[in-house]
């Protein structure tokens, strides 16, 4: 176990050898055959990327990658290769015999190709069963089974160290602690100390279909504790709904209709980066109950690309939201999905550790992690790029066919029992 733990930290060092001289790995990453962890600058001690790599039995070790800025990268490597240092390469990679993908590789190292991975191929390649990969006359195949939990860590990875740094590192493949934002389920009560018996998890949120098949999109803390859950669009009965997968780390849970229901409209999630300042809009069911029945409308810009602690998980938008807000939709001005809305700054916190109360910090989930979400629970959505603006009113009048207040009643156990 020593010697494949040295000979994995050399190869995933040597991956990035042409970028910058590589110290680790930090924590650990093991999933399958694969094996990794965080590494960070050996020049300057910073973080830079979380990398594991896979033998294969034609002797080939495959390296993936994603570094701080979230750029995913695909080496190969062996000790039968003899390149020029800076020589590059054209690889082709199909993905389970689908359409081809072609990567620019550039060799950093005599004995490896290291190429960047758009964002669309790292999704076929954590998705896919096989990869077979073509350069030259070389035709290769790759077992690709264990690459969608990999990529997952990976992606947990980065997050992880960005926000707790190098000096927490741990085991990768375990799921984080849930985002440092406030939850805002309304009508949830607050979180149970030790000795309390069981407690309230009754409440409400928003959700938006993302499928003609009826699945559905909130914030997990809107779900937490529930042992039922209801959905409504605007003026409609409410229908069961039952809980397909959830995401604690990135607090999302997929939830689905009844097979009976059907939706001839559903979000597309927009396929390009927002930008700072762009202007948002939401939409939700805040404080339902004591406010209007119909779902309510808000408008702001994007303050920030990232949320508390520097989380690049998260957008910091200026429009107000509320409790019951959690879980909603975020557009952009063309109608296209940029965010799910999840939390907002505590005010009263911040307000008795600085003597100053916040105004309008709150905070939505970035599309990344929602499509890797998705992509993970196998589901089918639709992506758009942004085109001509829209107004908000219609921007509202398209979403009420697919954004719906998310009910939900039961109880859960105190902590005191854990």
């Amino acid at each position: 176990m020593w010697l494949r733990s040295f000979a994995v930290a050399a190869v995933l060092q040597l991956a990035f050898a042409g970028l910058a001289h590589a110290a680790g790995p930090f924590g650990s990453i093991n999933v399958g055959n694969w094996i990794g962890g965080a590494f960070s600058n050996d020049q300057t001690g910073a973080f830079s990327h979380c990398a594991a790599t896979a033998p294969y039995a034609n002797g080939v070790n495959l390296v993936v990658s994603q570094n701080v800025t979230g750029i995913w990268s695909l080496a190969f490597a062996s000790p039968s290769y003899h390149f020029n240092k800076g020589e590059n390469a054209a690889i082709d990679v199909t993905f389970d015999g689908q359409e081809q993908a072609r990567l620019y590789a550039t060799a950093y190292q005599t004995n490896m190709l290291t190429a960047v991975m758009p964002v669309n191929v790292a999704r076929r390649f954590q998705k896919a069963s096989l990869m077979v990969a073509t350069a030259g006359r070389a035709v290769l195949n790759f077992d690709l089974t264990s690459t969608g939990p990999v990529i997952a860590a990976l992606a947990n990875c980065v997050n992880r160290v960005k926000a707790d740094g190098l000096s927490k590192a741990g085991d990768f493949a375990k799921s984080a602690a849930r985002p440092a934002v406030t939850a805002d389920k309304q009508g949830s009560s607050p979180a149970s100390k030790a000795g309390r018996g069981a407690k309230s998890s009754s409440g409400f949120g928003t959700g938006f279909v993302v499928s003609a098949s009826g699945h559905i999109v909130t914030n997990n803390h809107v779900i937490d504790g529930c042992s039922e859950l209801k959905g409504n669009l605007t003026g409609e009965a409410a229908m069961v709904l039952r809980v397909v997968s959830s995401d604690a780390n990135n607090d999302l849970a997929l939830l689905q209709a009844p097979s009976t229901a059907t939706f001839k409209e559903f979000a597309r999630i927009r396929d390009r980066s927002i930008r700072s300042g762009d202007s948002v809009v939401t939409i939700g069911f805040p404080f339902h109950g004591l406010l209007t029945s119909d779902f309510t409308v808000t408008t702001g810009i994007v303050s920030s690309l990232s949320g508390m602690r520097n989380d690049s998980r998260f957008l910091q938008i200026s429009a107000p939201v509320q409790p019951g807000n959690s879980g909603g939709p975020l557009f952009d001005t063309t109608g296209q999905v940029v965010g799910v809305v999840t939390g907002k700054l505590d005010g009263l916190r911040v307000a008795a550790a600085t003597g100053s109360i916040p105004e309008n910090i709150n905070f939505a989930i970035k599309t990344g992690a929602l499509r890797d979400f998705l992509d993970n629970s196998v589901v089918p959505y639709q992506t758009a790029e942004p085109k001509g603006e829209l107004k908000t009113t219609d921007i509202a009048g398209n979403a009420r066919a697919y954004t719906m207040l998310i009910s939900c009643n039961g109880t859960e156990q105190a902590d005191a029992k854990k």
